[in-house]
């Protein structure tokens, strides 16, 4: 089966205005902003553990009050929380969270950095931390962007012990101390100084905090009000912050504007200590850079003559400015002062151009024609000198007229985030360039240099070719320009279940990046398995063809285990690369190219039951892996929980965090205990304790608490082994919690009514167990299931016992 040409539409259907695809754009009062910053020469960094951990108002003060330049470093892109916004996990919600964090900076000012370090879930102390990220690697990418960033001052957000909540968070305080002493050691992590110089910071403090009922703040510490109004900008930075926070959607974390005074606290950690300001001692002068005199006196110069009325009197000055900024010897402040004027050299002037493609992706190697737009403001002396890979000569222009120019260029890297090129492991990315470490994002994206006479001087700038298009409703877009292997084939699920030796259909989805894209598809199986056909030939005709391939696969004769990948043979190239596109509202649309496999898993699996209910939450997989086993599954509404008959579900599941999210469980919550009181089943999947948007989340009392077993091979005790949940229609045994993922469980119960039959026990090493996990109860006809458990890690993954445990919670073997 063919589907013609339905691939842009597939991946660029939510529009997101990309930022730096044109020129610096800025109102006069924050360009006036800018030139003031232009004069303070200091920096300051902020170390916590994960996107969310930063304190965004004490960043939008340092970087838009103090003008410092301001970067958070965070060791994690957040990869191992929940999303509230749809269900992707692991790698895709970093992925996700990378992009917010980003859109955050955008807005409070500060600069984002990471680590390779995976959020591999929660941690309950360093030690496990670093025992699963290797410590002393991800010390040497805190160290890495200490000695690249320069900071004048280190902020860490926790302490290094308890007081923290989380091992992340603990662990990033460590870091942040042993960093701080050894960025300036050459004896450390010396191969970085090929690229770096060594740095002592002046002080390391903690950004104290009362919040969580832990106040760890005291008068003694130094204190400063964060809380002011900034007149060029309009906003207070408390009003900035909850816009920077507010970027956090799939964590939930809209924010209230807070408004008025603010204290931030700070206590000492290593350096000299501050007693009136965490700056004070340092020079945040061009007296601290050598020859920086005459640059301080331009700048000042600057800054008194401009006129918010007329930004573009201040060009000439600016390029004075940055005559002078050229000759500095200090690399570091020449190569960042440099890059700030000549952004409002662009926006004083109002100089704006861009390059974009009219198509969205591109395979690679593949001829890309650019077409780049210039116009020059009126009452500038500036003139066009030269376009990078320009198809034919540009026309000459007239003051403010449309330039329209087209180059032409091919990139031979695909447009894959960097940290997700390579397969993992759970600790950290496997990163082989180091020199990539640190940046949020691709730094080597497909690009088009611009230079411009400004003022009689030659001055050079860089722009991101981006894919830009008209939606009907939204207007102009931009979104990231896709550079793709020339075919991808997508397999639908990451793992895939085998009940027994029966054989399983498989469906790829073949998508075509390029015109006449011939070859054939070898899918490969584990040793004894077999597939047929062996092989199949596909013929793509034009690029945005997609084709639907299938092919059957029988297990060997006994359980196990292993891989399918998939080899893609066209234009004498083997590849392996799948398709998978997150499309939100909130960031730009983001393309990965996964490798083309998935787990397969034979399990000896018995099923009761057919149809199940499924009530969405904040976002799971949990519908799809019960459809590979055989389920029919119905994904209810609010609407038809409240209006239709449940009477025909076997079971009824309700997705995580369902009663944290959805204020109609208030009045679904009497329909479903009806249901259960009639004789169904329902499992209601783990909800964080707080907020619940009702109390009592069964028929019988308990409460929720944030106790979790982290270990997920943490030994499991069964305290009620001969109960049916463990024997019908699957006898579990300690084998079944073999190989789960990331961890066993959240949220335990607690204060639990004896109604309800505590299944299992488990706990963490050290800890005492806990009887929370997994609760049920017969109510009326019926069986009421609490699960703690995080099914919705482990079906996704393929983890046999999972699904074998599952199986046996929504089964009623009264109904057999």
């Amino acid at each position: 089966m063919k589907l013609r040409a339905s691939l842009l539409l597939f991946i660029f259907a939510t529009p997101f205005f990309l930022k730096a695809q044109t020129s610096t754009q800025l109102p006069a009062g924050e360009i006036k902003q800018g030139l003031e910053a232009l004069n303070v020469v200091g920096s300051v960094l902020y170390i916590a553990a994960h996107p969310d951990d930063e304190n965004t108002r004490l960043l939008a003060y340092l970087a838009k009050g103090r003008k410092l330049r301001t970067g958070y470093l965070s060791l994690t892109r957040g990869d191992g929380g929940q999303n509230l916004i749809g269900n992707e996990q692991a790698d895709l919600l970093g992925l996700i969270r990378t992009q917010e964090l980003l859109a955050a900076r955008r807005t409070d000012g500060a600069e984002q950095f990471f680590t390779r370090a995976n959020d591999f879930g929660f941690s309950k102390n360093p030690e496990e931390s670093f025992k699963i990220w290797g410590k002393q690697q991800i010390l040497g990418d805190v160290v890495w962007v200490i000695r690249k960033f320069r900071p004048d001052v280190i902020i860490t957000r926790f302490p290094e012990d308890g007081r923290a909540g989380h091992g992340h968070h603990s662990a990033s305080a460590i870091l942040a101390r042993e960093a701080f002493i050894a960025a300036a050691d050459p004896k450390q992590f010396p191969e970085q100084l090929k690229y770096v110089k060594i740095w002592q910071a002046k002080r390391l403090v903690w950004n104290t905090f009362n919040f969580g009922g832990n106040n760890t703040t005291s008068d003694d510490q130094l204190k400063i009000d964060v809380g002011s109004f900034n007149p060029l900008l309009g906003k207070g930075y408390g009003e900035i912050a909850a816009e920077s926070r507010s970027n956090h959607k799939s964590q939930g974390f809209g924010s209230a504007k807070q408004r008025g005074p603010a204290l931030e606290y700070f206590s000492p950690v290593a350096g000299d200590a501050a007693k009136q300001d965490l700056f004070e001692g340092i020079d945040q002068t061009w007296a601290r850079v050598k020859d920086g005199q005459e640059i301080s006196r331009l700048i000042q110069e600057t800054n008194a003559a401009y006129q918010l009325t007329d930004p573009s009197k201040s060009v000439p000055a600016l390029v004075r400015i940055l005559t002078a900024a050229e000759k500095l010897s200090d690399d570091y402040w020449k190569t960042e002062k440099i890059k700030k004027i000549k952004e409002l050299l662009v926006a004083a002037s109002g100089l704006w151009f861009e390059s974009y493609a009219k198509q969205a992706q591109y395979a690679l190697k593949e001829p890309i024609p650019v077409y780049s737009q210039i116009l020059i403001r009126p009452g500038n002396s500036i003139v066009l000198s030269e376009v990078s890979d320009l198809v034919a000569p540009p026309p000459a222009a007239q003051s403010n007229e449309i330039i329209n120019i087209q180059s032409k260029i091919s990139a031979d890297q695909l447009s894959q985030p960097y940290w997700l090129a390579e397969k993992h492991a759970i600790g950290t990315y496997t990163i082989n360039d180091p020199l990539l470490i640190g940046y949020p994002e691709n730094p080597n994206l497909p690009k088009i240099t611009f230079s411009f006479n400004i003022e009689g001087k030659i001055i050079s700038f860089d722009r991101p070719v981006v894919y830009k298009y008209t939606d009907p409703v939204k207007g102009e877009i931009y979104q990231p320009l896709v550079i793709a292997p020339p075919v991808t084939a997508t397999l639908a699920e990451k793992a895939y279940v085998f009940n027994g030796n029966q054989p399983r259909n498989f469906s790829v989805q073949l998508n075509s990046f390029k015109d006449g894209s011939q070859g054939t598809l070898i899918p490969v199986v584990p040793g004894g398995w077999k597939v047929s056909p062996e092989k199949i030939d596909f013929n793509l005709a034009a690029k945005g063809d997609q084709e639907l391939v299938n092919f059957t696969v029988t297990p060997a004769g006994s359980t196990g285990s292993g891989t399918l990948s998939l080899k893609i043979q066209t234009g004498g190239q083997t590849f392996n690369r799948g398709l998978h596109v997150i499309n939100y509202d909130h960031i730009p649309v983001q393309t990965l190219f996964p490798l083309a496999e998935a787990r397969v898993e034979q399990v000896d699996l018995k099923i009761s039951g057919k149809k199940i209910g499924y009530i969405a939450g904040a976002g799971d997989l949990i519908p799809q892996s019960l459809k590979q086993i055989g389920y029919e599954v119905t994904v209810l509404s609010d609407h038809e929980v409240l209006n239709t008959d449940l009477s025909g579900f076997d079971a009824i599941i309700t997705g995580v965090r369902l009663y944290n999210i959805n204020e109609q469980v208030k009045a679904m919550q009497p329909k479903l205990m009806k249901y259960v009181e009639a004789g169904g089943t329902l499992m209601i999947q783990y909800n964080v304790n707080s907020p619940l948007k009702i109390n009592e989340l069964g028929p019988y009392p308990f409460k929720l608490t944030r106790d979790r077993v982290t270990e997920e091979d943490a030994k499991v005790t069964f305290l009620a082994p001969e109960h049916q949940v463990l024997n019908y229609p699957n006898k579990i045994t300690a084998k079944d919690f073999d190989g789960w993922v990331q961890e066993r469980g959240i949220y335990f119960a607690t204060d639990i009514d004896p109604k309800y039959t505590a299944v299992l026990s488990m706990n963490d090493a050290g800890e005492k167990p806990s009887n929370g996990s997994l609760l049920v109860a017969s109510y009326g006809k019926g069986k009421y299931v609490y699960s703690g458990l995080v099914f919705y890690r482990e079906l996704p993954a393929g983890v046999p016992g999972a699904y074998r445990l599952l199986v046996n919670l929504i089964s009623n073997q009264n109904t057999k």
